[in-house]
């Protein structure tokens, strides 16, 4: 925090965000943009201004004349108090210019290093203020730790701080802050823009509004914010294990996996416009899965958190390789994936007891492939972790099919229909079930009861449809086809009241039921396409791009969830979602644009051209690919990757389109 006058530090009290030294703003005064942010602090009479490589920031400081100006450097500040404890601070001053530090911290990731080392382009005299606190158990814990830095500065003077960070050690981030060698933030800034701009440039839209223009390439910015580089300049990282490691060379290791959400579309989208990045991140998950043991779940900065449910790193492999991905040892992959589905406490694993028994090999899986379902009296969040279950155990037998291991492939294909143990025909709800057979009781749909249920983020409503591998499996649970119709009719209309003293709050952008603010809903509105009325599914994409989505701070109607809500929209709006990874397809929408161009990879191009696109026109009359007449409201990975061009022609009323192509064909 740059300073001018008196330095306030002190008062502080746990769990308020409002630190005595911290400045009011006025948004006025504010400007954001990919690879560059800037402010005006109120109290300081200080413009802040930021910019990044890779590895390295930039700061730039304009102060006014003062001869009591500075910054403070804050270590022990934490965002999330109540979670994230600080167990080791160390800050040191190097020269009259330099500081370095190290911030090891246990919480969500029960072990995260950060070594930091900052330069300053002006000299400065340095008081370092540290002070620890007892524990109860006779421990010292840090508790202050901060750099009070003092220099005089001339009139619109400007000062600039590169500081570099490593997870590895002191010295990886001295190397680091190579990546800039001398001070120029400008050039720096134009770089980072034209980094950001050949990732937006992806895709081209032809649009007269521009809010949706605002919205999209703000998605489109969103869905690239993670994961994120780990590796430090000279290659090393810290591994899932604990242990420094080496990266190959051209394959640096990522962080920020937040698999339970991005699995659905953010890699979907990846594999359209940036496949060798993706396939980077998978490299990640399988390195993590020979040092760690296991594929991870919302791994964070080098740790299993085990948070979340099902074990989604699978369909983002499986999606990969189904759609022509071989940068990666494919059988490798497929013993990481069945290592994720097995129940198994003996093998080791490089994490905490808890998580091992608790969330990474949780008792659900010995039941869910002894049992063939999850009791309810035995795991919170039963019904979830099932459905979840039997998804990614589907995409394990695509894989091993297509890798000639029939063995292998009929049994996680018949773990694939495991889902339909959870279906209670005389509710018409998948539901909890006991370790004796019986259903829960009471039972209510709308019924939440946040993390604590048989349900995860959701309720019975959301729920029952996750079974995205096998839309006609479940039509015959249901009754038929007309009955399942019915059942998603109602879903969308009726009363969207939740129920419960604990009610989640992520189950938000509510659609009668349908909950668009979480990923559970997010394939279920293209099961319309698979059962032969795309007219509708058309109507509520509308609806959800137009209402859902806003160019407001508060403009999405749940978590981003790293890149997932908004690589939702960005499929959407150009016309297609992909409602089941692992199976190479993509399920036709509302194009939003008038004209959409995907620049591939190799020079080719896909464009979606939307004719009589207005918003009053939001049902499909016709389509062709590549000139020839489309019937069915579905088109292949491969078609896209080909490039060519769809052409759709929109009217305002709803038509029979794709409706006659006989649903039989889809499974």
């Amino acid at each position: 925090m740059p300073t001018v006058g008196e330095q306030q530090w002190q008062g502080w009290e746990e769990g308020n965000q409002t630190l005595p030294y911290a400045s009011a703003f006025s948004h006025e005064q504010e400007e954001a943009s990919p690879g560059y942010y800037s402010v005006f602090l109120e109290r300081y009479g200080v413009k802040a201004e930021l910019t990044a490589t890779e590895r390295v920031a930039l700061h730039r400081y304009t102060f006014p004349e003062s001869k009591d100006a500075g910054f403070i450097l804050d270590l022990d500040y934490c965002i999330q108090f109540l979670n994230q404890r600080n167990r080791t601070l160390e800050l040191e001053q190097v020269n009259d210019s330099t500081l370095r530090g190290y911030k090891y911290t246990s919480g969500w990731a029960w072990k995260q290093d950060v070594y930091f080392e900052a330069v300053f382009s002006k000299p400065f005299t340095c008081s370092l203020v540290k002070m620890d606190i007892d524990t109860k158990d006779g421990r010292k814990m840090p508790h202050v730790c901060k750099a009070l830095l003092k220099f005089h500065t001339q009139k619109d003077e400007q000062v600039l701080v590169k500081v570099a960070l490593s997870s590895v050690d002191a010295e990886g981030a001295h190397r680091n802050l190579e990546e800039i060698t001398g001070w120029d933030f400008d050039g720096t800034r134009e770089r980072a823009r034209q980094v950001w701009n050949r990732y937006l440039s992806k895709i081209d839209i032809e649009t007269m509004d521009e809010k949706q223009k605002r919205i999209f390439y703000t998605a489109l910015y969103h869905t690239a914010v993670s994961p994120v580089l780990f590796t430090d300049a000279d290659g090393r990282y810290r591994s899932i294990d604990r242990s420094i490691r080496q990266a190959e060379a051209g394959r640096p290791m990522y962080t920020v996996f937040s698999l339970w959400d991005t699995y659905r579309a953010v890699h979907p989208l990846l594999t359209i416009i940036e496949p060798e990045q993706n396939s980077l991140y998978i490299q990640t998950l399988l390195r993590q899965y020979q040092e760690g043991g296991i594929l991870p779940m919302w791994e964070l900065a080098g740790n299993y958190t085990g948070t979340m449910i099902g074990y989604h790193a699978v369909p983002v492999i499986v999606d990969a390789y189904m759609k022509g991905d071989r940068s990666f040892d494919a059988q490798l992959a497929l013993k990481a994936c069945m290592r994720s589905a097995e129940y198994d406490t003996i093998a080791p694993i490089a994490t905490t007891g808890y998580l091992m028994h608790n969330a990474l090999m949780p008792r659900s899986k010995f039941y869910k492939n002894e049992r063939g379902y999850v009791p309810c009296d035995v795991e919170m969040e039963s019904v979830a972790k099932g459905l979840e279950y039997a998804y990614d155990d589907w995409c394990i037998s695509v894989l091993a099919e297509a890798l000639g291991d029939t063995a292998t492939q009929r049994i996680y294909a018949e773990r694939a229909q495991y889902y339909r143990n959870y279906y209670d025909a005389s509710t018409g709800y998948m539901r909890g079930k006991d370790l004796a057979g019986q259903w829960r009781t009471p039972f209510n749909p709308n019924a939440s009861n946040h993390r604590a249920d048989d349900y995860c983020e959701g309720n019975a409503w959301q729920w029952t449809w996750s079974v995205q591998h096998d839309v006609l499996g479940l039509a015959e649970l249901m009754g038929g086809r007309e009955a399942m119709l019915a059942r998603l009719d109602t879903l969308f209309t009726t009363d969207a009241k939740l129920e419960g003293e604990q009610v989640s709050a992520d189950i938000s952008g509510l659609i009668g039921q349908y909950a668009h603010g979480n990923e559970p809903s997010h394939h279920i509105i293209y099961m319309y396409n698979t059962l032969g009325q795309p007219w509708k599914a058309q109507e509520l994409i509308d609806n959800v791009l137009h209402t859902q989505y806003q160019d407001m701070p508060d403009g999405l109607s749940g978590n981003e969830d790293c890149g997932q809500m908004s690589a939702w929209y960005i499929m959407n709006a150009m016309g297609f979602y992909q409602p089941c990874p692992g199976r190479p397809e993509y399920s036709i929408g509302r194009p939003l644009f008038d004209a959409v161009t995907i620049n591939l990879p190799k020079g080719k191009n896909f464009c979606i051209k939307t004719i009589n696109n207005s918003s009053q026109n939001k049902y499909i009359q016709s389509a062709t690919l590549n000139g020839t007449p489309l019937e069915s409201p579905f088109f292949s990975h491969e078609d896209l990757m080909n490039g060519g061009t769809l052409e759709i022609i929109m009217t305002d009323k709803p038509t029979d389109w794709g409706s006659g192509f006989g649903i039989k064909e889809y499974r």
